[in-house]
């Protein structure tokens, strides 16, 4: 989820929920202001109506009009004394609604010159003040929701205007890739945090893009720079190895030096391939076709490893196995696949290579099922641990196959290790 609308989302819900409790406190406030009103006329009302009655005995025997009513009821004189005001809601029927309409009602007690108590129940209509309110919450809400509008609306416009500078320095950053210039980073902005955020990533990405230069020459320079004296030992150890004055044994330990230094140039180039692979150096793409390099490969191998009497079988989709990479890449991850399977073959054993429109998969017959976990990792030499081997074949494997977008996997199958690749 983008940082603006995760933003946006939260102070929408914040704003929803404030609004909300102020929208019912002001319900609830009006009310009380409402009720408050209506009381304070009652209890004029009802003062009008004593004053009246004091000065006119005649007033007792009325009972008020459509919109108030008001009745005189006679108490005794503790009742009189001992009498509390109150206010509550009812209800009355009207004859000439033919319904029963709300009412406020409020009573109290006053005194004839006479001595004799009176209770007042004074009646008013609460019709126009239910229709008050209720076209009170019908603005409220629109209001409610206008607002509500308003401000999501505004907030999100600030927000979008304020993260600007930020999403312009995500798009920069997946501009970046190892190998290719650090491109202009333009991102002015008036907000400090991103205005340092933004330095401070240029700088960073100036100084990884220094020194991935570096370690690239440094392990270009060594490799070059090891070939030379490497190719210089094996030649004086072939020279050393027509001397006619050499034993026997002599000649087994030059030929077991030599066999090294093999192996060290060998792993020289493996290295050196390998972290170009990792550093993004093969960036030329095209569509390869897995089937076409097996059909060159197999037969080459087929002669080479003759002496194993490996019983290949071929199996081939509807469809050629096709990838959009780099061709000396994927040429050298079907190599080195099927030449590990013919390597750590047993005599007279079993190689199944199998191509679909989406996977190449390549089992060879084995002894014991080899170690997953340890298995992709440089120099994790295999159970028998081929001499010949330097043990950066898988990696190499592995590093290819991520660099195409595809999943290289083993696992070991009724006696055969299983080397699964897919798309």
């Amino acid at each position: 989820m983008k940082l603006l609308h995760y933003t946006y989302r939260k102070l929408s819900l914040w704003l929803f929920a404030l609004m909300a409790v102020w929208g019912v406190l002001f319900y609830y406030t009006i009310i009380y202001e409402v009720m408050d009103e209506t009381d304070d006329t009652l209890e004029n009302y009802a003062q009008i109506i004593i004053d009246n009655a004091l000065a006119d005995p005649e007033v007792l025997n009325t009972e008020g009009n459509l919109m108030s009513f008001y009745y005189f009821h006679p108490i005794s004189v503790q009742e009189g004394e001992r009498y509390r005001d109150m206010f509550y809601n009812s209800s009355v029927y009207v004859e000439s609604e033919d319904e029963n309409e709300p009412v406020r009602v409020y009573r109290t007690a006053f005194r004839m010159p006479t001595g004799q108590f009176y209770e007042l129940e004074l009646m008013i209509s609460t019709l126009e003040r239910d229709d008050m309110v209720n076209a009170m919450v019908w603005y409220l809400v629109a209001l409610f929701v206008l607002f509500l509008c308003c401000t999501a609306f505004g907030t999100r416009l600030i927000l979008q205007k304020a993260f600007k500078p930020l999403q312009r320095l995500v798009d920069w950053f997946q501009q970046l890739h190892p190998g290719r210039e650090v491109p202009p980073l333009d991102d002015l902005t008036e907000i400090r945090e991103f205005r340092v955020l933004g330095e401070v990533a240029n700088d960073m990405a100036h100084r990884s893009h220094k020194a991935y230069e570096e370690q690239k020459q440094f392990i270009e320079n060594a490799s070059h720079e090891l070939q030379t004296p490497l190719a210089i030992a094996r030649g004086k150890l072939e020279l050393l190895a027509e001397s006619e004055t050499l034993t026997e044994a002599q000649l087994q330990e030059l030929d077991a030096i030599y066999s090294t230094l093999g192996r060290a140039v060998k792993l020289n180039k493996a290295l050196l391939l390998l972290s170009r692979i990792e550093n993004g150096q093969y960036t030329d793409m095209e569509d390869v076709s897995v089937d076409e390099i097996l059909d060159d490969l197999l037969p080459d191998l087929m002669d080479i490893y003759e002496h194993k009497q490996i019983d290949l079988r071929r199996i081939k989709g509807n469809n050629p196995f096709v990838l959009h990479a780099n061709a000396s890449l994927v040429h050298i991850l079907v190599t080195n696949l099927t030449k590990n399977a013919m390597l750590h073959n047993r005599e007279e054993g079993m190689l199944i290579v199998e191509t679909t429109e989406i996977s190449f998969v390549i089992k060879n017959t084995g002894d014991a099922p080899l170690d997953e976990q340890k298995l992709f990792r440089r120099f994790a030499h295999s159970v028998d641990r081929k001499k010949e081997s330097t043990g950066l074949g898988l990696a190499i494997s592995h590093a290819i196959a991520g660099c195409c977008g595809l999943q290289l996997s083993y696992h070991w199958e009724e006696g055969m290790h299983v080397f699964s690749l897919v798309k």
